[in-house]
């Protein structure tokens, strides 16, 4: 990922954070057939240091579950906004402004292991189901379904461990603008109920 210093993001703490806020992940893989790219929910271990393991699992017939050769990349997206040059206080000093993108990305690399394993399956569907349904009233559980059916959900899926061996972060967040741009584009994107992206300009 091509990634000024400026845009850059180093610090694990805060890219541990932001993959476990978007949760979900393209992954994608080299195979026989060439690049596959699926899109995933992903958990985050923290183990091995100092980057952890991403895990999740694949419908059994996709062609990414048959396994891959060499790097796989896992890439998470968080807040995003188009910025308007009409923010920038530079445009009525000069004009000499065009429109861009802010944005945050992360791209996780490592080798991929696909594992069947059914305890394995549990423990990672479990977890996700878990993580997702914490906040709700009366949250769904795995075991609220019958074993059986359970059973059968689980022939139709291979799981994955991802160990991270690279992790890059971009926080694309106007850090190339005079402070006068940047309070502009802090207002504008709140008047547009865009509170999220504005708070990443302004940290």
């Amino acid at each position: 990922m091509y990634t000024p210093p400026l845009f850059r993001e180093d610090s694990i703490d805060v890219l541990h954070d932001a993959i476990r806020r978007a949760r979900l992940a393209t992954l994608v893989t080299l195979t026989p057939d060439g690049l596959i790219a699926s899109h995933v929910p992903m958990l985050l271990d923290p183990d091995p240091a100092p980057y952890g393991t991403l895990l999740g699992h694949l419908a059994r017939p996709n062609p990414q579950a048959r396994g891959a050769s060499g790097e796989a990349l896992a890439i998470f997206l968080g807040p995003d906004a188009y910025i308007t040059p009409s923010w920038y206080a530079t445009k009525r000093a000069t004009g000499k402004v065009v429109p861009t993108w802010n944005y945050v990305a992360i791209h996780a690399y490592g080798t991929a292991e696909f594992f069947h394993d059914r305890e394995r399956l549990r423990d990672v569907v479990t977890r996700l189901t878990e993580r997702e349904e914490a906040t709700r009233d009366g949250p769904w559980a795995v075991t609220d379904a019958p074993a059986d059916f359970i059973e059968g959900m689980l022939n139709g899926i291979v799981g994955f461990a991802l160990p991270i061996a690279r992790l890059q972060g971009k926080w694309k967040m106007s850090q190339n603008r005079p402070v006068e741009d940047r309070a502009g584009v802090i207002e504008g994107l709140q008047s547009e109920d865009r509170a999220d992206v504005a708070a990443l300009i302004h940290r």
